[in-house]
């Protein structure tokens, strides 16, 4: 068994999504994932929106997700750092994953030294230029007002509510073709990653989930602009060990299609 301690980030399960027979298949092909990395994986970063709606109650929590849950605590056990990112489906993180595995909740990007890379790391939504009202819903989505007013609601309707708001939204998405790939220097996360680059440019990676396609674009030289896919179509994830910076995928099987 190789003592080679890598760091693995992955986004966009949309686990719940687009219903529990498919979202159930995704799971249980995600925990093999992660028992297979469990060994040799020293952290690993959930770049956001690996729940299609996440809220923390007081006293309850979603129902669901008990395989991903248990292997990431599992995981956390063994000592692999747990770090997750808000999405704009699972914004609302709280104190949960933090007192039941120790994770660490990142509600916005960071920059991180991973095993000598130094990598900027997003979910992604609302980075870059435009797209005024989202960032304005999102402003308002995530004071803590919004979420005190929530928590007064049942989660029979909260949650309710919730799955409807993003059903519509994954169906309004699907309806613009130009979000289906990558848009090059029209890419908001391309700008985004550009004006980052300027301010500090020994950064090497920016890395980010959210757009749902897989990228990995030497956008300035020597610096990378990676999007993850997701684990709907492509199944997919960044490995990084002490040789190199790799986009992997861990194709479902025919048969769980």
């Amino acid at each position: 068994m190789s003592n080679q301690k890598n760091i693995y980030l992955v986004s966009d399960l949309h686990l719940g999504a687009p219903n529990h027979e498919q979202s159930l298949k995704r799971e249980k092909h995600f925990v093999r994932w992660l028992s297979e990395i469990a060994y040799n994986a020293q952290e690993l970063y959930l770049l956001g929106d690996i729940f299609d709606f996440w809220f923390e109650y007081k006293h309850a929590i979603p129902k669901g997700y008990i395989r991903v849950l248990g292997k990431l605590a599992e995981m956390s056990d063994r000592g692999v750092a747990i770090h997750i990112f808000a999405g704009n489906h699972d914004l609302w993180y709280r104190t949960y994953f933090v007192e039941q595995m120790g994770a660490t909740i990142h509600h916005g990007p960071i920059i991180k030294n991973l095993l000598g890379r130094k990598c900027y790391l997003a979910h992604g939504d609302g980075l870059g230029p435009g797209d005024h009202g989202y960032k304005f819903l999102k402003f308002v989505l995530t004071n803590p007002l919004s979420h005190w007013l929530f928590e007064w609601l049942h989660p029979n309707f909260g949650i309710g509510l919730a799955d409807l708001s993003s059903s519509l939204s994954r169906n309004a998405n699907e309806r613009k073709p130009r979000l289906k790939k990558y848009q090059g220097e029209k890419e908001y996360l391309h700008a985004h990653a550009l004006n980052m680059n300027r301010k500090q440019p020994d950064i090497q990676y920016f890395v980010f989930g959210h757009r749902h396609i897989l990228v990995e674009d030497e956008f300035v030289p020597k610096t990378k602009l990676i999007i993850l896919g997701d684990w709907i179509n492509h199944f997919s994830y960044l490995e990084i060990n002490a040789d190199e910076v790799a986009l992997q995928t861990y194709p479902m099987p025919e048969c769980d299609l």
